[in-house]
């Protein structure tokens, strides 16, 4: 397994107790994520140790949320799994842990404000459909590029398949939507931590997604819209996560512009990898913490190779009154 990279230029954020940077009057609040559709690896816990050690440095509460909108691919056995990993990593979090399965309807309420401004339309193209319209244009996860000012479907074909009753996502009309922003005089600049714990000013660059999903076919929401109304409704302060999802901050800048929510301070850690080099994933395989547990190895031999020992994680707010 190779080393984190990038981790000693990461170590400023690691302080001793103090203020978080970027913040405002109120406690920092941060939170770990993972979605159920397999077991946890040592990705997982670099970043959710990661998480509760900025939080307890700073004062501030630490949360657990279930990402498991994908209702086909995601379990209570998976989520189960993962709350039992997070607890041999010697982990505790405020309050009660929110499942998103359980709250389609703040993410419905969301998309039906978007809708009523005229931001949200009907796609009934397949994803194959839309890559022969692109001609090779992609968004920033490797996606075929949509947008709606490049024809798909004939308008004779959209009507027919919604006459039938296709199945059908809502896509984000980019162009509208960031003529919105404009007329708001908003710039979609964000608070980001950089490597040395500085606080840079950032620009989201949303067009470069195309109209992306917030409303999939086969599921009332989508990733980026159930975790933009999650941060906000959790009151999350500082978004620490993967560089594997740095781009989507551009999705997630925008929405908190069209919706009216607070934006967080973003920081993107670097990433574990494997031996060839690549970030550990649970669809290539990588050894999951419960393997590596069944094999012998200790959650302190974990915590001491990130750097991120146990010492004070039992101080760490838990009820949220101080």
């Amino acid at each position: 397994m190779r080393a984190i990279s990038g981790w000693k230029a990461f170590s400023p954020l690691l302080p001793a107790a103090g203020a978080a940077p970027g913040g405002g009057p109120c406690p920092p609040v941060l939170r770990f994520a993972p979605s159920p559709n397999g077991l946890l690896h040592r990705g997982h816990a670099f970043s959710a140790l990661l998480n509760r050690h900025l939080a307890h440095s700073w004062g501030g509460r630490f949360l657990l949320r279930i990402e498991d909108i994908d209702v086909a691919r995601c379990s209570d056995s998976l989520a189960a799994a993962a709350i039992e990993d997070l607890r041999w990593l010697g982990l505790d979090w405020c309050g009660e842990v929110r499942r998103q399965s359980r709250h389609f309807a703040d993410y419905a309420a969301a998309a039906m404000q978007l809708r009523a401004q005229g931001l949200l339309y009907q796609c009934y193209a397949s994803r194959a459909e839309i890559a022969a319209a692109a001609d090779g244009l992609h968004d920033p996860d490797g996606a075929p590029l949509r947008r709606r000012d490049i024809p798909v479907l004939t308008r004779r074909e959209e009507e027919r398949r919604e006459l039938a009753g296709a199945p059908f996502a809502l896509r984000l009309d980019m162009r509208r939507a960031l003529a919105v922003v404009a007329a708001h005089a908003e710039d979609l600049a964000f608070p980001a931590l950089s490597e040395t714990a500085a606080v840079e000013r950032r620009i989201a660059e949303p067009a470069r997604w195309g109209d992306v999903v917030l409303v999939r076919k086969d599921v009332p929401a989508s990733y980026h819209l159930a975790v933009v109304v999650d941060d906000a409704l959790q009151g999350i302060t500082h978004v620490i996560r993967g560089r594997d999802l740095e781009a989507a901050t551009d999705i997630h800048r925008l929405l908190q512009a069209l919706l009216g929510l607070p934006v967080p301070v973003y920081h993107h850690h670097a990433l574990i990898q494997d031996e060839g080099g690549d970030k550990l994933a649970k669809s290539r395989g990588s050894l999951s913490l419960r393997a590596l547990r069944e094999s012998g190895v200790r959650a302190a031999d974990l915590r001491a190779e990130f750097g991120l020992d146990r010492e004070g994680a039992d101080t760490v707010e838990k009820d949220g009154t101080g």
